[in-house]
């Protein structure tokens, strides 16, 4: 894998002056042309060899270039608010818009080659790890971003003899590292690593490219010919598709919401003792110590007046105003349709100790796209496992998801809707949206119940609360709140 590289081959400067002058020509052309096109962002992830000059070529990367619309994401070691949240939310923060470019040091493959760098290897991690990567990538692959992974390689010696003569001078030496220096005595390690990572994560989607790094040129070069080629690229590759469309297969998809008991009814009095004393729960456990160390993520969905305001209100009532976060899920704006779909729904997701709240939520590629046809088919049929691998990604790092489906019947949705209009103060509640949906509700029926039937985990279970009775569905969602909390805490 790294045999051309480790014989550190050399480019004449002649021919390098040759390539130079049409790489950049071809550079310039494909970034304005993305640019005016803006569907497809463009990834490049830096790694390798410390030392191997992966700074200067990016550098002058961006002289060849137009530097205005690149962005160079630099990663270290996670901070505090990085750690309060699952590892890969600081990669989809950053994530450029369609039509730029992003240059990612010190990206998600830290993890693996840390593992793969051990002296003993833990397979069955490095496997958990490269797996996640592999999902990461074919998700944002499949939503337009084309992604090229650069891995500057050169031998042992060749290492030593660059570190040796930028410390020389006192305008290069800043340029060397810690790291740098310690290069040589691991070398082997760092290349049986690098070995393992790029094995396991090579896929056509997101490919690595191994570049001779002892000479500058042909550093430069192969630099600039790896990108150039994928930004020519334009359709998605097949292993792409096919990869990210694993997902939960549930056999026949039961009829979850048909089974609901629309008659449970609470009396008025029993709600008023009820409600306040799940209120008192929720409030001190949300302010326990041991809340700390976990989030809390309230996913709402349902029958448009199905009463998922008041439901939401009643648990907020329980809250510190400081504690949590509302959002309310309408249609993409401009800078979010410029990026997957889950880009902004991760930039969301609470740091530990805090409570995010959704009315309405990533499942609208599911239901409203599917239904309304704003989303492929292939589209939202991919999106159940990556919701899944999201909703993984939250709970494991220690966040409480519940999911609530607040159901009503076609005959409550209609007086509930005839009310709205005759309310002065409910009016702004009822749109012409809401009487269009109305007329669609077997194949909104159809999209959550399969929904239901591939996305209900057991760690991010849906809970499908019958809602004609307003005070029964706001007690459920509370019981439901509180249950799950005292379990985990």
């Amino acid at each position: 894998m790294f045999a051309e590289a480790q014989a550190d081959p050399v480019l004449p400067k002649e021919d390098f002056k040759t390539q130079e002058s049409r790489l950049r020509v071809a550079l310039l052309r494909s970034q304005y042309d993305r640019l005016k096109r803006a569907d497809r962002t463009l990834l490049i992830v830096v790694a390798g060899i410390d030392g191997a000059g992966k700074g200067e070529t990016i550098n002058q990367l961006n002289e060849w270039m137009d530097p205005r619309h690149i962005h160079t994401l630099a990663y270290g070691p996670p901070d505090r608010d990085d750690n309060a949240r699952p590892a890969f939310w600081r990669y989809w923060n950053e994530l450029p818009a369609k039509g730029q470019t992003g240059i990612v040091f010190g990206s998600w493959y830290v993890p693996l080659l840390k593992e793969a760098a051990r002296k003993k290897q833990r397979p069955e991690r490095i496997e958990a790890c490269a797996a996640q990567i592999r999902r990461f990538e074919a998700l944002l692959a499949a939503e337009g971003v084309q992604i090229v992974k650069l891995w500057y390689h050169l031998s042992a010696d060749a290492q030593s003899s660059r570190i040796k003569r930028l410390l020389a001078s006192p305008e290069t030496a800043w340029e060397i590292t810690p790291a740098d220096r310690k290069v040589r005595k691991h070398y082997d390690r760092i290349c049986d690593a690098g070995q393992v990572a790029l094995a396991h994560t090579d896929t056509d989607h997101a490919p690595w490219v191994v570049i001779p790094s002892a000479d500058a040129n042909m550093r430069m070069v192969r630099t600039a010919e790896a990108v150039l080629a994928t930004m020519k690229r334009r359709a998605i590759p097949r292993a792409t598709r096919a990869f990210a469309l694993q997902s939960v297969r549930p056999g026949r998809i039961p009829d979850r919401l048909g089974e609901l008991d629309y008659e449970a009814r609470e009396e008025k009095h029993d709600y008023e003792l009820e409600l306040g004393m799940l209120q008192g729960q929720l409030a001190r456990l949300v302010r326990s110590d041991r809340f700390k160390s976990h989030s809390l993520i309230l996913a709402f969905e349902g029958q448009d007046a199905a009463g998922k305001g008041g439901a939401i209100r009643r648990v907020t009532r329980a809250l510190d105003a400081r504690q949590f976060e509302i959002t309310p899920v309408a249609a993409p704006l401009p800078e979010e349709l410029a990026r997957p779909y889950l880009w902004r729904f991760w930039r969301r997701v609470p740091r530990q100790g805090r409570i995010a709240i959704f009315d309405r939520s990533w499942y609208g590629r599911v239901l409203v796209e599917r239904v309304e046809k704003y989303a492929a088919p292939a589209d939202w049929r991919r999106a159940y496992g990556e919701i899944n691998d999201f909703e993984r990604q939250l709970t494991d790092h220690g966040a409480i998801v519940l999911k609530f489906w607040m159901a009503v019947t076609p005959a409550v949705q209609l007086q509930r809707f005839k009310e709205r209009e005759r309310t002065p103060f409910k009016q702004f509640k009822i749109t012409p949206d809401d009487w269009r949906n109305r007329k669609k509700w077997p194949d909104y029926a159809q999209a959550a119940n399969e929904m239901l039937a591939r996305t209900d985990m057991p760690d991010a279970p849906w809970h499908l609360v019958s809602s004609n009775d307003k005070r029964y569905a706001r007690l459920q969602v509370l019981r439901h709140i509180v249950q799950a909390l005292e379990d985990k805490l």
